[in-house]
Parts: C-alpha cells; sequence; structure tokens
C-alpha cells in the first residue's frame, strides 16, 4: 500500500492546524484561567476560539472523523473513532457553553485545538514510518532490457522487448541482457543468472541451452530463440510471487488501535454510568458536567502518541546505525522469530569467487602456479580471472606479461608468458591437452571448490581451488542468533556439496540447497507450516518471493531494488551481524511501546473513574481543569520514555558486546 497520499496529508494538516491552534488556545476562555491570564471584554476576542475552533474540528478533524465513521460502520471501534468521540464531544460542548447553554466550565477550544494537533502530529509519523520508498514490481521490471536487438536475415532491428513474439531470433552482445525466456542456437557465452537463480557463478550456455530474461551474457555474444513473453516468463513468475505474498500477508491489529477500542467501550461505559448515578442522585446539573468531563478526559492524546514517537525515534537510531525499517508491522514481528533464514550467495557470502587453494607439482612452486595463471588470466574479464589475477597481487607476486591472449568459453584461457604457453581451464582443457587433474583436487571439489588446473606447454604443473568467499562477520552472526536460542537455516541455488562446506564452516544448523527461485517462498512457508516464526535474509532478485512470504523479510542493502522494495527492514551495509541489531531494536522499542501504552491507557482507568465522581462520597471530584492538564502531563510522560530510546548503540559490533 502506498502511503504518501497520507503522509502529505497529515503533514499539511499538521502545520496548519498547529498555526491555527495558538489563537484558539490563547483566547480560550478556561485556559487562561488555568494559566493566571485576562481576555480584554471585547467581543470579537471571545469569538475568536469558537470560530477558529470549529474550523479546527471540521477541517483538521476531517480524517480522524472518516476513519470513525468507518470504523463505527464496520462495528470495529479503534483510534479513529475515540478520537472522533473525544473531538465531537469537546467542540460541542464547547460551542454550547460559549452559547450560554450549558454550565461555561465546559468550555474546551484550547483543549479541542491541543487534541487535534498532537493527533495529527502522531498520525504523520505513523503515516511516514509506513511510506514505501519504492516498488518491487517496478525494480522486477527494470531487469528487463530497455531495447532487444531483433535478427531479421542479415540485419539487426532495434525494437522493445514488450515488442517480441514467440520464435524470433534476438542477439545478446557481451554485457547486454536476455530480453525474453529462450533457447541459444547460436555461440556460447558465460551468463550471470545470480539475479534470478542465485548461482554464485556464471554458468556456461551454449546450443539448445535455455536462458532466461533478465540475465547477463558476461563474455561473448548469443543468439537466441524466443521461447517465453510476457507473463510465461521466468522473471514475470517471480513478478507473481512477489505480488501474492504480499496480497496474502495479514497485518496484525495495531497494538494502540486495540488498547483505543477498549477505551472506547470503557469510556462510554463510564460516561453512561455517570450520567445514571448523577441523575438518580438528583443532580442532572452535575451528571451534564460529570459526562462530559469523563468524555473529553478519555481522549487519547498520550495514547495517540504512544507507537508513533517509539516508532519515530527508534527507526532514526536504526537509520544510524545502517538499518532503515520500511515496515513497522515488521519491526514489532522481529523479537518474536526464532527461526533466521539466510541466503548464502552475497548474504553469508560475498557473492564473488577468492582463491582458496592453490597446488604445484613437479619443481613449480605454489606462487609460481599463481604468478603465471595470473599472468595468463589478466586480459580476461570473467570473474574467476578477476579472483586469480586479486589472489596474486595479495600475495605480491611479480607481475608479468602476457602475449597471443585467447579465450574459449567453458574451456579457458591461453596466452604466452615468459616463451611458454600457459593454459588455465577447467576439465574441458585437461581433456584437449590429454591431460589427468592432480589428486588434490578430488578433496578441493568435495568442498565445492571451482577447480581450475594450471599448464605449460600443454603439462599439469598445479592447480588453482576458487570458492565464494565466506564473509568473515557471518561466523559471529550466527553464534550470536545460536546464543538467542534462534534456529539458523541456509538456503541457496548453489549444489548440495558448495552449499554444505558453507554450512559446516559457520556452524548452520540446516540448509536447502539447489532450490530454484519459484521454490523459496514454499520453502519459508514450510519452515512457517512447522510453527516457526520466521525472518528471511538475502540480497538478489530470487530471494524477493521469500523476503516478502516471511514474517520478517531482510534486505542486504547492497542487494537489488527488488529486493530492498520486497523486504520490512533493509541492512545498508553487508554486515550480516546487523541482523542482530534488528532483534535488539524491536524488542527494546517493543518494551517502549509497552511503557508508553500502559501510562497512557493507566491514565484513562485512574482519571475517567475520579472524574466521573466515584469519590464523590468522600468530598472529592476531580476538577476538570486538573484533569485536562493531567492529561497533558502524560503526553509529556510517554514522549520524554520515548526519548530514551535515542540512548540505544545498534552497531553491530555495540550489540554483540552487550550479549556476550
Amino acid at each position: 500500500m502506498d502511503h504518501s497520499h497520507h503522509v502529505a496529508q497529515f503533514r499539511r494538516l499538521f502545520w496548519i492546524m498547529l498555526v491555527i491552534a495558538v489563537p484558539v488556545t490563547g483566547f480560550s476562555m478556561m485556559f487562561s484561567e488555568i494559566i493566571g491570564y485576562t481576555i480584554p471584554d471585547v467581543a470579537v476576542f471571545h469569538w475568536i476560539s469558537p470560530v477558529l475552533g470549529t474550523v479546527m474540528y471540521f477541517w483538521g478533524g476531517k480524517p480522524f472523523l472518516t476513519g470513525g465513521y468507518s470504523e463505527l460502520k464496520s462495528r470495529k471501534p479503534g483510534m479513529m473513532l475515540l478520537i472522533s468521540l473525544g473531538i465531537t464531544v469537546a467542540y460541542v460542548a464547547s460551542l454550547a457553553s460559549t452559547l450560554g447553554l450549558i454550565d461555561q466550565a465546559l468550555e474546551f477550544w484550547w483543549e479541542l485545538a491541543l487534541l487535534l494537533v498532537v493527533m495529527l502530529l502522531g498520525h504523520w509519523v505513523e503515516m511516514r514510518s509506513l511510506a514505501q520508498t519504492s516498488s518491487a514490481l517496478d525494480s522486477l521490471a527494470a531487469l528487463l532490457p530497455d531495447e532487444a536487438e531483433k535478427v531479421e536475415g542479415d540485419d539487426f532491428v532495434t525494437v522493445p522487448p514488450s515488442a517480441l513474439v514467440v520464435g524470433d531470433v534476438v542477439i545478446v552482445r557481451p554485457g547486454g541482457r536476455v530480453p525474453a525466456d529462450g533457447e541459444v542456437i547460436d555461440g556460447s557465452a558465460e551468463v550471470d543468472e545470480s539475479m534470478i537463480t542465485g548461482e554464485s557463478q556464471p554458468v556456461s550456455r551454449g546450443e539448445g541451452d535455455r536462458v532466461v530474461a533478465g540475465t547477463v551474457a558476461t563474455d561473448n555474444s548469443i543468439r537466441v530463440k524466443v521461447t517465453a513473453i510476457g507473463d510465461d516468463t521466468a522473471l514475470a513468475g517471480i513478478t507473481k510471487l512477489v505480488e501474492t505474498a504480499q496480497n496474502s500477508s495479514s497485518p496484525a491489529q495495531r497494538i494502540a488501535d486495540t488498547a483505543a477500542g477498549w477505551l472506547f467501550w470503557f469510556a462510554l461505559g463510564a460516561a453512561a454510568i455517570t450520567a445514571t448515578v448523577w441523575t438518580l442522585a438528583g443532580s442532572p446539573d452535575d451528571a451534564i458536567v460529570r459526562t462530559i468531563t469523563v468524555l473529553v478526559i478519555a481522549c487519547p492524546h498520550a495514547l495517540g502518541l504512544a507507537i508513533p514517537l517509539v516508532v519515530s525515534i527508534s527507526t532514526e537510531r536504526a537509520a544510524r546505525a545502517g538499518v532503515l525499517v520500511k515496515d513497522r508491522l515488521a519491526l514489532e514481528t522481529m523479537r518474536k522469530v526464532d527461526t533466521v533464514l539466510f541466503d548464502k550467495t552475497g548474504t553469508l557470502t560475498k557473492g564473488e569467487p577468492a582463491v582458496t587453494h592453490v597446488a604445484a607439482v613437479g619443481d613449480a612452486s605454489e606462487d609460481e602456479v599463481l604468478r603465471l595463471a595470473a599472468a595468463a588470466e589478466n586480459d580476461s574479464e570473467h570473474p574467476l580471472a578477476k579472483a586469480i589475477v586479486t589472489a596474486a597481487k595479495e600475495r605480491e607476486l611479480e607481475r608479468v606479461g602476457a602475449s597471443n591472449f585467447s579465450s574459449s568459453s567453458g574451456v579457458g584461457v591461453e596466452a604466452s608468458v615468459d616463451g611458454a604457453t600457459i593454459s588455465v581451464g577447467g576439465p574441458s582443457m585437461l581433456r584437449q591437452h590429454d591431460q589427468q587433474p592432480i589428486d588434490v583436487t578430488t578433496e578441493w571439489a568435495a568442498d565445492g571448490s571451482i577447480i581450475l588446473h594450471v599448464l605449460s606447454g600443454g603439462h599439469v604443473i598445479g592447480a588453482i581451488g576458487l570458492a565464494d568467499e565466506v564473509r568473515e562477520d557471518s561466523r559471529q552472526a550466527i553464534d550470536a542468533l545460536h546464543a538467542q536460542g534462534v534456529t539458523v537455516v541456509m538456503i541457496t541455488g548453489d549444489a548440495d556439496a558448495v552449499a554444505q562446506s558453507v554450512a559446516a564452516e559457520l556452524g548452520i544448523d540446516r540448509v536447502f540447497s539447489g532450490v530454484h527461485p519459484e521454490d523459496k517462498a514454499g520453502k519459508v512457508a514450510e519452515l512457517q507450516k512447522a510453527g516457526g516464526t520466521v525472518a528471511m535474509v538475502g540480497d538478489g532478485v530470487n530471494d524477493a518471493p521469500a523476503l516478502a512470504q516471511a514474517d520478517v523479510g531482510i534486505a542486504i542493502g547492497a542487494g537489488t531494488d527488488v529486493a530492498i522494495a520486497s523486504a520490512g527492514v533493509v541492512l545498508a551495509s553487508d554486515d550480516p551481524r546487523s541482523v542482530l541489531a534488528v532483534f535488539e531494536l524491536s524488542r527494546r522499542s517493543y518494551a517502549k511501546m509497552r511503557q508508553n501504552l500502559w501510562w497512557a491507557a493507566g491514565y484513562n482507568l485512574i482519571s475517567v473513574p475520579l472524574a466521573a465522581g466515584v469519590l464523590a462520597p468522600i468530598g472529592f471530584v476531580l476538577p476538570i481543569s486538573v484533569g485536562a492538564l493531567l492529561m497533558s502531563a502524560s503526553t509529556v510522560v510517554v514522549a520524554a520514555n520515548a526519548q530514551l530510546l535515542r540512548r540505544l548503540d545498534l552497531r553491530p559490533e555495540s550489540v554483540i558486546a552487550r550479549k556476550a
């Protein structure tokens, strides 16, 4: 739901009503008596509060009156109906008092102005905290290229993807996105499918292989015959899953609204009893005064700010720590989470390959193997090549020039280095040179590593193992979650060997491997059906349906727009320890909400019976002016209590240190 219209509405009304409230309050007879100043006995001054108060009631009170009417029609009284009751009673009583129809002690113009300003402020803050900043579905659509190159004979015609039909042939150039689902009919390329499938490494796609809309050809051009368009594409399927999960999630009823519903019936019941008892006691005039006093004092000043202030301050503190709370309900739910489901690629791992093993045979050393491989790979744009070059730089190995560079998709690279022909590649390259893998690589492969052999003059001189590098902070984050009794699960599109290797290294409780995009949301639902309250942490398009399905969706901020838009919480950094900060924020803010609600509602539970005259038999009746001041004081207490959240340090290292 887009709340931007409501944010603008409450913001505009708040500032206008705040300006009008100044003269309304200043020229209110009761307010002047409470403060102790005299309003000049000039007729025009006596009508300032009634006239401007009427404007405030109908203009500033319109959102509450219409909301209250809706709650009344649906027979679900809540905050809007309670506010409507309060401002209506205050307005009618004040107008009647100004016209001399009832006791002048029932002039509440200042109280009406204060209530409207405080309620508008509270709802502005609340709507701002709920406003969505981006659209998940728009972000999904953005994965498709703006243009596609359609093959027509010997020519290429640029058309929008929407103009393609099944059977068309398109060319996808290096670095370009596939415009529609299809089958490769010419050429081969390493295709980056990580944002769609979650596979951490580019996948080789050649003739006869299927490619998915939105994926990227990283190194070579390919020709693709379109097999699916529009709603039939995999990307459209993911979009539908996101829509379904978002629309099927039923928001929990707001705590403050529940309390307001109880207070509504409490106030009505107390007013009815008050009117009956005072009338039967033979004091009909007192019955009117006491009944109106009860209804006005029941106005939820503090209750209206109890939740929005806590949300506003806690989200501001979170933002300073790199945690963006987009959904207040997600924040409230996080404290109940007992299962955290992490995506592997880009979340627990860096999402890019790194050299983990180097082995040499014969007279070569490990450094020599890595040095020669880096020289041969230096001109390649492949992620594995970049990882090898980076590893050589980190070891400060001598940089050597290479010539006669050539690359073969799915095989490897070859170049002349130091007068020798150096080849770096996988199993296909070994077969071309009739060579066998070295023994140690069997162990590396069992751990899920990618194996590249290095050949000099057609003979193996060593091997390099690469894997998606685990983030340094992942182990610390998982240990801290275990310490809180949280079950940690990992989900990935990678093969089981890769997944189990990472899980063993990090101490993860359960693993879902080889999971396709359309199945990720189902895995979340499976955990939920088993009784778990699930938080999903991910960063890719393939995570979007699962993020929307989870009780709390947490997106790594470095991830895609669609993952961020589908989540309730966004981590600006890529530090998985920030999940602990979300837990801490949820628990602390919920505690403050409860404290504020008890204070706000507690004030009503105590002051309403006193205003009704429950202690009248012993000579004490709460003066209406004192009740109104106490009501304002309760608002101050609630606001001050919420401000204590500003001392909360949500930096991941601080949160973990407090838990240690």
